[in-house]
């Protein structure tokens, strides 16, 4: 009988998986499809998670029905299994955590849930992947993919990082053509069987540089961030799509590794050149997939049709345009994919009008590039900012929309960072800064902004950092501001 170490790195869905003990680590959305898809396969399962919410018995009941064996609760990672043969590890998870530094000791596999998709995926349920990352956007372009493919009449799931685990969509026995991907640096980290159809990557910014500590100093960290993004074009067979204003981007491409005949496609909001998606006058313009490009380009849909409508969402709809055009999509699909998205709140959305005053929430913005690209939209800003900074500078950000600022208010754990920042780069602006974690803050941020804006300002909520320091997510952080912002205008106060 083959040992599991002779054909675990080459499994796949067909693989003698009764034979492996599978350690997944984290039992959060990610780690039960996992969980769940190799205990269907017959192999033997152990979860285990540090944290042991209430909110995840239900899952960790049905798991324990299913064959299961579950370590859940504070200390549970320190010590791996001796049998263990394969590590599955949910994208939170740092490579230097106990469980995975052990199994990395011991040589042993260690995959996230998107190469175990892609493994499980083969020989016999194989489909197009779409991969979006970057590190803004990847959100909103993944949604502009799968409603431009839905348009063009292709069965499509939107899946990944989005939060839909891949799995689930490769088990479905509904099937679909072709899955739009999103992909996080996490779960690139853990993936190196990838070979997708095409792939993007939007941007490249200092972002969740904490996970990456373990690389050494802040440099370190951002090669490694780096690095892991540029897996995504690893064996990519059509075409690589990279952001012209991003030179970081095409160098990704450059140094890429593809299948021979894959091409390089830039996306700019500048007229295209040959090879290039772009802006002309009022219309995005393919020069990429058209026989005629070396002297024309075509129009695959209006400025009108992208929602919200701001620079940096542009950009998201013509990589979105770039990597469906590469699947065979006819321009009208574009279009229309485009109209018919519905994006999820939170992102520069505009909650309140009143007395010239534009009340906008854009919590999504949870680093300094993702609030860069909601500030470029406004001439006058009043800035709500602050929460957990991940190891991030907010210098650049300031230095580029300081005579944009009217006044700012800070909150949040790592305020200071951000107050800091601007005593060096905007040192005549306004700002004040709101301690403690005390019950009503943003109606407190949102009273002190009313206070400063004029009519023809925006008070913009892009905090450039992320929100769990004192609410659940950024959701809950936009929710609370928009509630904020309609009682503080029904009160008359403003």
């Amino acid at each position: 009988m083959t040992s599991v170490k002779e054909w675990i790195a080459g499994a796949d869905r067909t693989s003698p998986w009764p034979q492996a003990h599978v350690v997944v680590a984290g039992l959060g959305t990610s780690g039960f499809a996992a969980a769940d898809a190799l205990l269907e396969l017959g192999a033997r399962v152990t979860v285990i998670d540090d944290v042991d919410a209430e909110a995840m018995h239900d899952h960790a009941r049905i798991l324990e029905t299913l064959g299961a064996t579950l370590r859940l609760g504070p200390g549970s990672s320190q010590h791996l299994p001796s049998d263990a043969d394969v590590v599955v590890t949910s994208p939170g998870w740092r490579p230097d955590e106990s469980l995975l530094a052990a199994a990395a000791s011991r040589d042993l596999a260690i995959w996230g849930e998107p190469e175990l998709a892609w493994r499980l995926m083969h020989p016999d349920r194989v489909i197009p992947w779409i991969g979006i990352t970057g590190t803004n956007g990847k959100t909103t372009t993944t949604q502009m993919v799968d409603s431009i493919l839905r348009a063009a009449g292709h069965k499509s799931a939107a899946v990944g990082n989005i939060g839909r685990p891949i799995i689930e969509a490769i088990n479905d026995p509904a099937g679909y053509d072709v899955l739009a991907v999103e992909l996080s640096s996490f779960q690139l980290h853990w993936s190196d069987s990838l070979s997708l159809y095409s792939a993007a990557a939007l941007n490249l910014h200092a972002d969740h540089l904490e996970w990456y500590s373990y690389a050494g100093d802040t440099d370190a960290a951002m090669v490694a961030y780096g690095a892991d993004k540029a897996k995504i074009f690893h064996n990519v067979r059509t075409a690589c799509v990279y952001n012209v204003a991003e030179p970081a981007t095409r160098t990704m491409v450059e140094e890429a590794e593809v299948i021979e005949g894959a091409r390089a496609i830039g996306f700019t909001l500048g007229i295209p050149k040959v090879a290039e998606v772009g802006v002309v006058d009022d219309m995005l313009v393919d020069r990429a997939f058209v026989q005629e490009r070396q002297t024309s380009a075509m129009p695959v849909a209006a400025l009108s049709d992208v929602h919200p409508f701001a620079p940096h969402n542009v950009e998201n709809a013509l990589a979105a345009a770039a990597l469906t055009r590469s699947f065979g999509v006819p321009p009208r699909a574009v279009a229309q994919g485009l109209r018919d998205l519905h994006l999820g709140g939170h992102r520069i959305e505009t909650v309140a009008q009143s007395d010239g005053i534009t009340w906008v929430d854009d919590s999504k913005a949870t680093n300094p590039n993702a609030a860069n690209s909601s500030m470029r939209a406004y001439e006058h800003i009043v800035w709500i900012a602050g929460g957990q900074t991940k190891g991030t500078s907010f210098d650049e950000l300031l230095t580029r929309h300081a005579k944009r600022l009217r006044g700012v208010v800070l909150l949040g754990v790592d305020r200071q960072v951000i107050a800091d920042a601007l005593r060096r780069h905007a040192p005549r602006v306004p700002v004040v800064v709101l301690d403690g974690k005390q019950t009503g803050v943003m109606d407190q941020a949102v009273q002190e902004a009313s206070r400063m804006a004029r009519p023809g300002d925006t008070v913009l909520l892009a905090p450039g950092a992320a929100s769990k320091d004192m609410w659940t997510g950024y959701a809950a952080r936009g929710d609370d501001f928009a509630r904020a912002v309609k009682s503080l205008l029904a009160s008359g106060d403003a």
